[in-house]
């Protein structure tokens, strides 16, 4: 009686990892465009970024070339996107941000991307929620609105400003609290 094989895994380079690759390039291109105050420009490369992130998941379903390295890599490429950028944005004079918020946002990805790592290795499905992707909309969003401001510091560009970020905030403590409770509930039933 033969016994099935493991699925095979689609190679290593392929158009989803690419595009996983070449957003981390652009993360670096974004955080030396903060520092340059190109605000235009960074918008671009933050639309671009969140395009691809977008694309390559898409193209690994539709292509079946989801991978290993391409569910690892996708979501810390996105980690090191966004919380790099909120960190070089704390230092921007209108930017909307102060420091504590960009610790709540490094501090609740870094947790939790452990957490997913541990509760995955006991064999528990631990992937993103409709709350951690409501997260990361509102994160991008404010991310969008605040190079918007900086770019045009317009009475209505701010306030939408203001509230992607408390939204952002809100959902990203919520989250996080999400996924501490559902691995409690996982290691209380071992």
């Amino acid at each position: 009686m033969a016994t099935a094989s493991p699925p095979k895994e689609p190679p290593v380079v392929n158009v989803p990892n690419v595009l996983t690759a070449s957003r981390l390039g652009m993360a670096i291109v974004l955080f030396v465009l903060i520092e340059l105050n190109l605000w235009l420009a960074c918008l671009g490369v933050f639309l671009l970024a969140a395009f691809t992130d977008w694309l390559d998941g898409y193209l690994a379903r539709k292509l079946q070339m989801g991978s290993t390295l391409g569910r690892n890599m996708d979501p810390l490429v996105d980690k090191v996107l966004v919380c790099g950028a909120y960190i070089f944005l704390v230092a921007q004079p209108h930017s909307g941000l102060y420091a504590w918020m960009a610790t709540v946002v490094v501090s609740r990805e870094m947790i939790i991307t452990g957490l997913r790592g541990f509760m995955e290795n006991k064999g528990a499905t631990f992937g993103a929620d409709w709350l951690g992707k409501i997260k990361m909309v509102l994160q991008c969003g404010a991310l969008i609105a605040i190079f918007w401001v900086l770019h045009a510091p317009e009475d209505w560009a701010v306030l939408t400003r203001d509230l992607f970020i408390w939204g952002m905030l809100l959902s990203t403590s919520l989250s996080g609290l999400q996924y501490l409770w559902k691995a409690f509930s996982l290691l209380q039933t071992e």
